[in-house]
């Protein structure tokens, strides 16, 4: 005998079922597999194939799977028992592949990189992560090489020969493959190496309580959700407050590892950064014969920048794909910036950006915005020349030390649709370092959002300038499994894929402070200002 359903009843259905998926999901609970194993077990087995259910995928989780799976295809899946089979910087060696009786300037120059474990073997597979540069101290001259994968054990760093004089070499074996292999997965696992506490306060009493990505509590939860760009945040609701109360937030590294004993003892400082023997010392190179100079295109945005996109000389970066405007004096500088609204979006990096440019606009004046806590937002105005500069931090993850204010919390992708755009108008952005601790995915989607929003900018303002700062190298002696520069450089690749073809100019931090060596996530005013300087070049 059949019976007929209701359509109330299979309307009320749909709702608790999506409702159901939602709330499970959002605690990070969800798994269709044990959903049906479950079911299995309670009643009897059956041997055909369960009917697993299908989501559509959205056209942004399709393209960020897409970026994922390119990352993932260069990354090492490697296992090892023990660390003599793991790559030893010390057994390994580096070779000049093109040794000749006189270098000169411009000269490409190869070194063979062939890598061993610690037994003496020879390794036969890729992915060590590593960092090669020549410099030259007393000339204050630095580039960095790029590196070549033959996913052999063998690796080819290509160096481009700026200056004359003695150059040195600087070879380095950050992590060895296994150790990639094992941050690569440890990343993608979970979110639970950070924590966050939010304070809800409506005046009368004040609360703390937990929040993050995703939240394993039957407790009722705030969602705090982008709904154009699918970005969310949950906190536990206070009891007797509004989700609307939230006004400070601090995150915590929690007590938390993805990673077993014997993994962990690869990210160690002693096991990092460790320079690979070389039987060359260093190279005198000449200036030779005068070439003939082709005249570089002034910088300007829409440019493709190589790797390596420059050097430093004296203190001073070159960018070898454009030549830089002539800066050199306040009135140069004023004449570049009046007139202009600059809104810096991002971390702490930026900050620095705003930090230093009334070092060489003395007429800038930093605003009191009567903040506490952690500078959120800074504001420098020029009334005589009609300048206006500000920095404001990146929505959620902002990992910090110390509270700071979410009362005027946004997404960059919000931040820029609320800007005008227009010729006098200059943005730049930087994100990275604050998502490393994450799984990568989630950084993939956030920058999709940007390019997004700056698509639907420059429909409207197509003459806006809009300058993506790449994130620095960090420290050595940081915790490796949250803040690995690994984790950096893939979303470094990341950035560079998702905004290749748009009409921006990329201020590569990620190659300056290699070149410089820095290894600071603030690094010092020599670096700040080759990255300030190269974004002067785009806008002046």
């Amino acid at each position: 005998m059949k019976y007929a359903v209701p359509l109330a009843v299979l309307t009320f259905m749909t709702i608790l079922i999506s409702y159901s998926f939602h709330r499970n999901f959002r605690k990070g609970h969800l798994s269709v597999w044990n959903l049906l194993v479950n079911k299995t077990e309670q009643g009897q087995k059956k041997e055909t194939s369960p009917i697993i259910p299908q989501f559509r995928l959205t056209e942004t989780d399709e393209q960020v799977n897409a970026i994922f799976n390119r990352i993932d295809q260069m990354v090492p899946k490697v296992t090892f028992t023990h660390m003599d089979n793991t790559t030893s910087a010390k057994k390994s060696r580096a070779t000049l592949l093109n040794p000749k009786d006189k270098f000169c300037t411009g000269d490409p120059l190869i070194v063979q990189l062939d890598m061993y474990d610690h037994l003496g073997n020879r390794k036969k597979y890729g992915g060590d992560f590593l960092r090669a540069r020549i410099y030259s101290a007393e000339l204050k001259a630095a580039a960095s090489g790029r590196i070549e994968d033959l996913s052999n054990g063998s690796y080819l760093v290509h160096f481009i020969l700026f200056w004359e004089g003695r150059v040195q070499f600087s070879l380095l074996l950050n992590h060895p493959s296994e150790g990639v292999s094992a941050l690569w997965k440890a990343r993608n696992e979970g979110y639970d190496n950070i924590d966050f506490t939010a304070t809800f306060d409506n005046g009368k009493s004040k609360v703390t309580t937990q929040c993050n990505f995703y939240l394993s509590t039957d407790q009722e939860l705030c969602e705090y959700l982008e709904s154009r760009d699918g970005d969310y945040f949950y906190c536990v609701k206070p009891p007797g407050l509004p989700c609307s109360a939230l006004i400070n937030m601090q995150s915590h590294n929690r007590d938390h590892s993805y990673l077993n004993a014997l993994e962990k003892s690869l990210i160690t400082r002693s096991n990092i950064g460790i320079e690979i023997p070389r039987s060359f010392p260093y190279v005198d190179v000449s200036p030779c014969a005068k070439s003939t100079i082709l005249m570089k295109e002034k910088c300007k945005t829409g440019m493709d920048s190589p790797f390596p996109s420059g050097f430093s000389l004296q203190n001073v970066w070159n960018p070898v794909f454009c030549r830089k405007p002539t800066l050199e004096t306040p009135d140069q500088i004023a004449a570049c910036l009046k007139g202009k609204m600059m809104y810096l979006m991002g971390d702490s990096t930026l900050r620095q950006w705003i930090l230093y440019l009334p070092k060489i606009e003395k007429s800038l004046k930093y605003f009191d915005l009567h903040r506490t806590g952690l500078e959120s937002k800074l504001l420098a105005i020029d009334l005589n020349n009609n300048l206006l500069i500000q920095w404001k931090k990146h929505g959620h993850p902002y990992v910090a030390s110390r509270e700071y204010t979410v009362k005027d919390n946004a997404y960059l992708s919000r931040e820029i649709d609320m800007l005008g755009g227009g010729p006098h108008t200059v943005i730049v952005i930087s994100l990275g370092q604050h998502f490393r601790p994450f799984p990568l995915r989630m950084f993939i989607k956030r920058v999709l959002g940007v390019r997004k929003a700056i698509e639907r900018l420059f429909m409207r303002s197509a003459d806006t300038k809009v300058i993506i700062k790449s994130e620095n190298t960090r420290e050595m002696t940081i915790d490796m499994e949250r803040f690995s520069d690994f984790h950096g450089y893939t979303q470094y690749l990341v950035v560079k894929e998702i905004f290749r073809d748009l009409n921006i100019g990329v201020v590569d931090a990620w190659d300056i402070t290699t070149a410089y060596a820095s290894n600071n996530v603030h690094p010092d005013e020599d670096v700040v200002r080759s990255q300030v300087y190269m974004f002067l070049s785009y806008i002046c």
